[in-house]
């Protein structure tokens, strides 16, 4: 629908039924409420005791997203971490949906967009859920680490009722629930030597997404060959982990210490510099897959019926006859301005031209930050089709505080995606290598 109201910029959203907010209200002096409605991870003291000051709240868990403080270095401090040496992330707001039972393959085959039927177990893959009109649900990493045994590693949207709720019609003979398994991520250059002194050089030969069964501190868990940071990096699946989160904590704690190991926020400065997308930010349940760069998520040879199936081919053939059928598209951006070293609190507009007003925008930011390495700010963000092209100029209403000149947008520019190579290069950008589009 096209936006009206006189205090929301008129962009083009006919093909959305909840439009994106795009008020600009700026930082917004508040306390966040800790009360027993939202949960607390097992490692939330331990957050504490590490110096998190601030947080937010992903599937309805209490989420770290902050250690140093602005006044030693923030975000960016964090980051000097993350690419020089090895960090630990408290990452248990990443609930683990387990689906288990002899139709475990047919009823996640069901519900992700790719062949579940070619993920070999003790191996992991990223896919996406959709909705039956194609608008993504989730964007878990799936592993499964038994034949008859998945388990979804949800991004930040309640997947468990949905799982549930399409079993009740469809009757496969699997058991879903949540199970109490809490990840944490270890993320940088040196998380290969911190992981072999956990669980000796076998962890040093794990493919990209592959997975392994060990103990830490003799607590049993389950690792696999993956990040939230396009940096060389692990996740660490720990089972019971109500019981057994201080064991864990304090062992890497303690193996970290050799190797200048860091408690960090997840890093979502390095992840736009992957165009590793974050749902709820860069995409919702609303964007199809081809909006976000993420066709190879939608396979053309998968034969199997899913869920969204239809609506996909239609959406790419629709898109293969010139006709989109949406209105925008998610890019990668360079812009000027003052370091963005901290997250945006709105979705900053984006004009065609310099002489537009924010009140006449024609699309929005999701993702800024600063890279270092390329010494100026890069985000993602969404503009009509039409501008999508590399090389488009476009203008950017920035904060007074990141402007080059107070009330002045700044110019931008149209860019491949991802900013820089990953360590751990994404399926996407491997199938980009190949000249492929889609996961078969």
């Amino acid at each position: 629908m096209q936006n009206t109201h006189p205090n929301v910029p008129s962009i083009d959203q006919q093909d959305r039924t909840v439009p994106i907010n795009l008020r600009q209200s700026g930082p917004t002096p508040v306390q966040m409420l800790i009360d027993t409605r939202v949960r607390k991870s097992p490692y939330w003291h331990l957050s504490m005791e590490a110096g998190c000051w601030r947080a937010s709240i992903y599937n309805r868990m209490y989420h770290p997203r902050g250690y140093v403080r602005p006044e030693d270095g923030g975000m960016m401090a964090e980051y000097d971490s993350l690419v020089n040496h090895v960090t630990l992330w408290n990452v248990a707001v990443e609930r683990q949906i387990r689906v288990q039972g002899p139709d475990a393959e047919d009823f996640v085959n069901f519900v992700i967009t790719r062949d579940a039927t070619k993920i070999p177990t003790m191996h992991a893959r990223y896919v996406i859920l959709c909705n039956e009109d194609g608008g993504i649900l989730n964007d878990p990493v799936l592993l499964r680490v038994a034949e008859d045994e998945f388990w979804f590693s949800l991004s930040d949207s309640d997947l468990l009722f949905w799982l549930q709720g399409v079993n009740i019609g469809r009757r496969f003979e699997v058991d879903i629930r949540e199970i109490d398994v809490s990840p944490v991520q270890i993320q940088g250059p040196k998380s290969v030597d911190l992981m072999t002194d956990l669980f000796g050089s076998a962890v040093a030969e794990l493919p990209s997404y592959g997975l392994l069964a060990g103990e830490v501190g003799g607590c049993p868990v389950i690792v696999s060959q993956t990040g939230f940071s396009g940096e060389k990096g692990y996740e660490i699946y720990l089972k019971d982990a109500t019981l057994h989160a201080e064991t864990l904590w304090n062992t890497v704690l303690e193996a970290g210490k050799p190797h200048q190991l860091a408690v960090v926020a997840p890093a979502h400065h390095r992840r736009i510099a992957a165009g590793i997308l974050s749902w709820g930010q860069d995409m919702d349940q609303e964007t199809l897959p081809f909006q976000a760069n993420l066709s190879y998520q939608v396979p053309r040879e998968k034969a199997s019926d899913y869920i969204g199936k239809a609506a996909l081919e239609e959406a790419r053939r629709q898109l293969e006859a010139g006709t989109p059928p949406y209105t925008q598209q998610l890019v990668g951006l360079r812009l000027g301005g003052k370091p963005i070293e901290d997250y945006a609190p709105d979705f900053w507009l984006i004009s065609s031209s310099h002489d537009a007003g924010p009140g006449e925008p024609v699309g929005y930011v999701t993702s800024p930050w600063y890279s270092p390495e390329l010494g100026q700010n890069i985000a993602m963000g969404y503009v009509p089709v039409e501008l999508t092209a590399l090389g488009t100029q476009l203008w950017v209403h920035l904060p007074d505080e990141y402007s080059d000149a107070p009330g002045s947008p700044v110019a931008a520019e149209v860019v491949e995606v991802p900013f820089r190579p990953s360590v751990n290069p994404n399926q996407r950008e491997i199938l980009r290598q190949r000249g492929l589009d889609a996961a078969v």
